[in-house]
């Protein structure tokens, strides 16, 4: 078999009509170069704080990516094959041999997002010029790992490189973020910020619930077993984090269920929690409480709220067990806002001090619910489509859905959410080429004038973004 050609053709993702076409390359064109803004991430701070050269090309490129990860096991790959270590520690694959094994299956990503971004990284960021397969697998893992090797390729090279405006991390409550002390002291503190994600002392189902208050109280030096005392320490912890340049907190709960309860109930909530004896009712509620608890706090401190429900998250007990917690089993379900979020809205919902930004996994909720919230209430951004739904497909269903209700100005632009260093300028090239072509679309049924599809197309690239999450106000 031939060596096949890696070619990226300039107008994939374009409307195959002539003239919608044409309208969609002229509004991408003006968009393209544009700084990338990226306010929402799961990159790992310590790659930037070091500055050292990747390890290889698996640890870079697809063992963080669970994307790519989860195709392979559906088809019978175990993880160990790909290079992702157990737990335990167990030996796996070396990585070149992990190498071999994902691109004799790299077939299974055609037409798929992950398949198109990963396209992307070795024709844009590693001049590869054939396409990957069991052929080419060594050849293309060679010029790879001697990239990785130049100083071009160091994080902050990349950084540069990749046009990369604003990178944020995701980092838990009780990290010390020694790494963005680091970065400030270099002068990246205002580029590369951390996210407060509460999650490890908010959900009693995480991992080490009860110890992590306790370290939490610790940290703080508040008594975390009391009501007051547990919100003070995570006041005080989202202080801490906006020292450090946190613009943003981000939930990551089972479903959007608010509460308004009294003090008293909260301490046995908060009791219950801790002893791990809660039902699944009181969990609800308590992570329900939490969330109100967080939306005031935001109106004090200014840090936008990112609530992302839905996920099934770990669903696959044996995986979770194996490799620990996202590597690929996080599944969708149905979610419903309109409710759930009620006993927020009816207390802070009508602040505009208040920001908060709601992602789904589950479309149907768009035109139902997402819309019509966020074009009523002005705390609420609609946040763009993320896992499962960052594609070219979900991400037109998503504009033709909610723009007539919500608006453009109602909705916070693109963020990334990814662990994968790379694909951060595909992910952005692909977001501003379906604009481009939802643009396009419009202007050619004559629904927006071309003038405001140009304006358009920079505030879904970058000004929505800035804008939702704070940045121009940072002093």
């Amino acid at each position: 078999m031939s060596r096949r050609p890696l070619l990226l053709h300039p107008e994939r993702l374009f409307p195959p009509d002539p003239t919608t076409r044409g309208l969609a390359a002229e509004l991408y064109n003006e968009v393209r170069s544009l700084p990338i803004v990226s306010p929402h991430g799961h990159t790992d701070p310590r790659w930037f704080a070091d500055n050292r050269a990747f390890a290889d090309p698996v640890s870079l490129l697809i063992t963080p990516d669970h994307y790519l990860t989860r195709m392979l096991y559906s088809q019978g790959v175990a993880l160990e094959e790909l290079g992702v270590v157990p737990t335990d520690g167990t030996p796996v694959a070396p990585s070149r041999s992990a190498w071999r094994t994902f691109a004799t299956h790299y077939h299974l990503f055609r037409a798929t997002p992950s398949g198109l971004w990963f396209d992307h990284v070795l024709a844009e960021v590693f001049g590869i010029r054939y396409r990957l397969d069991a052929e080419t697998a060594d050849e293309i893992y060679d010029q790879v790992a001697d990239a990785l090797g130049r100083p071009e390729y160091l994080p902050r090279a990349l950084l540069e490189r990749f046009g990369i405006e604003l990178l944020a991390t995701t980092d838990s409550p009780l990290d010390d973020l020694d790494a963005h002390s680091r970065l400030a002291q270099d002068g990246l503190g205002r580029r590369i910020i951390p996210t407060f994600r509460p999650d490890p002392v908010v959900d009693p189902t995480f991992e080490g619930f009860s110890d992590n208050v306790d370290q939490l109280g610790e940290l703080t030096g508040d008594d975390t077993r009391r009501w007051a005392g547990y919100l003070d320490a995570l006041n005080n912890r989202r202080e801490f984090f906006i020292r450090h340049g946190a613009v943003a907190s981000d939930h990551g709960h089972p479903t959007a269920t608010t509460a308004n309860l009294a003090s008293r109930d909260c301490q046995r909530l908060l009791d219950g929690a801790t002893a791990g004896t809660l039902t699944a009712d009181d969990l609800e509620l308590f992570r329900g409480q939490l969330l109100v608890e967080m939306a005031r706090m935001s109106i004090d401190d200014g840090l936008v709220m990112q609530l992302h429900p839905g996920s099934r998250r770990n669903h696959n007990a044996l995986l979770y067990e194996r490799f620990g917690r996202d590597r690929g089993a996080d599944i969708p379900g149905p979610i419903e806002f309109t409710e759930s979020l009620k006993a927020l809205l009816d207390l802070v919902g009508n602040d505009p001090r208040l920001r908060l930004i709601l992602f789904t996994l589950d479309e149907t909720t768009f035109s139902r619910e997402l819309a019509p919230l966020a074009g009523h209430y002005p705390s609420l951004l609609l946040g763009p489509p993320w896992w499962f739904l960052d594609s070219y497909e979900a991400m037109l269903r998503y504009r033709r859905t909610v723009t007539e209700t919500a608006g453009f100005a109602n909705t916070a632009g693109f963020n990334d959410d990814t662990r994968a260093l790379l694909s951060i300028p595909a992910r952005h090239d692909v977001s501003r080429r379906v604009d481009s072509a939802y643009l396009a679309e419009l202007v050619s049924t004559h629904r927006l004038d071309l003038d405001d599809a140009r304006e358009l197309a920079v505030d879904l690239a970058t000004r929505l973004a800035r804008r939702a999450y704070r940045l121009d106000d940072r002093s």
